[in-house]
């Protein structure tokens, strides 16, 4: 079996728990190849947000690369990869995608996966959302991205928050046809 090669970034904005669904659902699978980078407000906002270490977000990871790496494989178009994630994904690092301003890997990483025409999954889990926020979505969205708002449903009956964060975790592995068990589907 062929594996992707799927790119998870995580910025600073509040939702950390979001990526560590993700990779729950993205390591020690053999068709999976999972390149991390965690930005620097990241890891100040896990340390808020949760008892998890940076480790958490990139044991089992196939490449680490540093945010402020801009010479990591994820910058170049040439290296090619299945897809990217941002989640949580800022609404600094939304604007940043939106307006192609690549000052860090992930915002480089991302204008590469667009300009590349490769799948870029962002996850913002900011509200209430400004005017200004809604059009940098909007600037992305026809730039190629797709906007997942980190917005679990209820229809599963959700008891614990690692149910509504797998349920985000899904939706997005969804995205990238990558085969999972992090909730159970509507009708089944």
């Amino acid at each position: 079996m062929e594996s992707k090669r799927i790119i998870l970034a995580v910025s600073g904005a509040s939702g950390s728990l979001y990526a560590a669904s993700l990779i729950k659902g993205l390591v020690n699978r053999d068709d999976v190849e999972l390149h991390v980078i965690i930005s620097d407000a990241a890891r100040k906002v896990l340390a808020l947000e949760t008892d998890l270490q940076p480790d958490a977000l990139t044991r089992g990871a196939a490449g680490v690369h540093a945010p402020d790496d801009i010479t990591a494989p994820p910058a170049s178009g040439s290296w090619k990869h299945d897809g990217m994630i941002i989640c949580p994904c800022s609404m600094a690092t939304m604007s940043a995608v939106a307006t192609g301003f690549g000052h860090t890997l992930i915002h480089r990483a991302a204008d590469v996966a667009l300009k590349e025409r490769r799948k870029l999954i962002l996850v913002p889990r900011e509200t209430p959302l400004s005017a200004i926020h809604l059009q940098n979505m909007l600037t992305a969205t026809r730039a190629g991205a797709i906007i997942l708002p980190a917005s679990p449903g209820f229809y599963q009956r959700p008891a614990t928050i690692a149910d509504l964060t797998d349920q985000v975790a899904g939706k997005v592995l969804d995205q990238l046809d990558i085969p999972h068990t992090l909730f159970r589907r509507w009708g089944e």
